[in-house]
């Protein structure tokens, strides 16, 4: 079995590189509920060195990456780098955190930032994010007659998440099923994109085809509807590092 694979990938990385995994979980497609049947395993996990290598003013690198390895796909980051990046309310961290798929997860190093989330959790920040991969996805994969049709899902989750952002002022849930059924859709364009999901939930490999224009119509209205709603914010956000300091001594071994 793959998972297999996985945990015995972590634990090696353990032992070669001498740290200790706190979280590691599935991202990409695979969480997101639309992957295909090649799609690669996206482990994503955060790690902590023992006390001494923090003590240092050298510069040490932060990441741990491997290059992908048949259907893995596995990298890390520093416990200091997550932590930071947490400050800043960066949606792929908060998204590893709701992940449907953990593969580990050691004391309550995790449990900690969900619990922190609302406090440091920015709407406009991750508004920010999910529009701009919107941009680029569209534009990249759905802008012409033809399209790979299983973009639409890289650019149709997105701005589910705008959309639930706007509503909610929450984070998004990571799952692309969750977004879908929630948002107030017409019903022609609902069923289009029900039909779309079924066929990739089925295994079918979704290729180049013709566009679908209603799904294509939307996605430039709330496109374009984002672009002019984000001009309205103002980015004024107070740092608190005591309590993400806190929660890093209390990891330190």
């Amino acid at each position: 079995m793959l998972k297999d694979a996985i945990f015995a990938k972590l634990n090696e990385i353990e032992k070669e590189k001498q740290v200790k995994i706190l979280y590691a979980v599935e991202s990409g497609s695979r969480a997101w509920g639309f992957e295909s049947k090649d799609s690669d395993y996206d482990v994503r996990f955060i790690y902590i060195h023992p006390r001494d290598w923090y003590l240092s003013i050298e510069s040490r690198r932060d990441v741990i990456e491997y290059p992908i390895s048949g259907l893995l796909d596995v990298n890390g980051w520093d416990v200091k780098k997550a932590l930071k990046l947490f400050e800043n309310s960066n949606p792929p961290l908060y998204e590893w955190l709701n992940s449907p798929i953990v593969y580990l997860e050691k004391g309550n190093f995790a449990k900690n930032l969900r619990t922190l989330m609302p406090k440091f959790y920015s709407p406009v920040a991750c508004t920010h994010h999910y529009l701009s991969m919107a941009k680029r996805n569209y534009k990249a994969y759905l802008s012409r007659p033809k399209v790979i049709v299983k973009k639409y899902f890289y650019t149709m989750r997105p701005i589910f998440a705008c959309m639930w952002i706007e509503r909610n002022k929450t984070m998004p849930p990571t799952e692309f099923k969750k977004l879908f059924e929630v948002q107030d859709l017409k019903s022609q364009l609902r069923e289009n994109i029900r039909k779309l999901l079924e066929r990739k939930q089925s295994g079918e490999e979704l290729d180049v085809e013709d566009r679908i224009k209603a799904i294509n119509a939307f996605l430039i209205e709330k496109i374009n509807y984002f672009e002019e709603y984000t001009k309205k914010f103002r980015i004024k956000r107070d740092s608190d590092f005591e309590s993400l300091d806190n929660l890093f001594r209390e990891m330190l071994f």
